[in-house]
């Protein structure tokens, strides 16, 4: 999942970083209002975590700004200062997913996101079960039977958003945005993403059949589950 921090502490920013990074999150960093929005434009985030107090103008607009947009389905987590009851109405009622007041803990901040994952997708747990396979979305792991298959960061991802994005056409341009972030720093025309997907096959193909496991001609995949 790719992460956007829109904060201008850098210090607090780098801390999110390596802690999200750690926990699998592919991130981006903006530091002021401006560049947020030229992000935001171009990509779409599974996450936007969003300062208030930014030094080229408030978050508030910049939510505002973003909730105009149409077809967005990015979650947005309001981190600030602010802790008075009716920012924290202004940000809720504005499109905020969820509002938490600094300091925070990090894995508090790291259970909302999981906690907003779960009703997004409509899960009851943090497990999926595809078809045999075991999928822990929060210890990101992968297990048929009491077999623990050995996945790469990237290949995790991959199958991550196809199984949360299930019975759906995921384009390879959507799973590359999704899973290596920012697209203007990837070469589109790669076929990189084809050979990840490749190496996931052959690994989940030595415990199962994966008939599941969709490629969809000249577009890119879907997971039936």
């Amino acid at each position: 999942m790719n992460v956007l921090i829109v904060e201008d502490e850098r210090s607090l920013a780098l801390e999110m970083d390596e802690f999200l990074t750690h926990e699998g999150f592919t991130v981006e960093h903006a530091r002021t209002s401006r560049s947020a929005e030229e992000k935001i434009f171009v990509n779409s985030y599974d996450f936007i975590l969003l300062d208030l107090g930014l030094p080229d103008g408030d978050g508030f607009d910049l939510l505002r700004t973003f909730k105009g947009l149409r077809d967005r389905e990015d979650a947005v987590i309001i981190l600030t200062a602010r802790a008075a009851v009716d920012d924290r109405i202004r940000g809720l009622e504005g499109g905020a997913d969820d509002y938490l007041p600094k300091p925070f803990s990090l894995n508090e901040l790291l259970a909302r996101m999981h906690a907003i994952t779960r009703r997004k997708h409509k899960l009851e747990t943090n497990e999926i079960d595809i078809k045999g396979f075991r999928m822990n979305i929060q210890n990101r792991t992968l297990q048929y039977g009491n077999d623990r298959i050995n996945l790469t960061r990237k290949e995790f991802e991959i199958l991550n958003y196809l199984v949360l994005n299930k019975n759906r056409v995921i384009s390879r341009t959507n799973l590359t945005e999704h899973v290596w972030g920012d697209v203007l720093e990837i070469n589109s025309d790669s076929n990189f993403v084809d050979v990840h997907v490749k190496n996931l096959r052959k690994k989940l193909s030595q415990f199962a059949v994966i008939d599941w496991f969709e490629t969809v001609r000249s577009i890119g995949y879907r997971v039936n589950i």
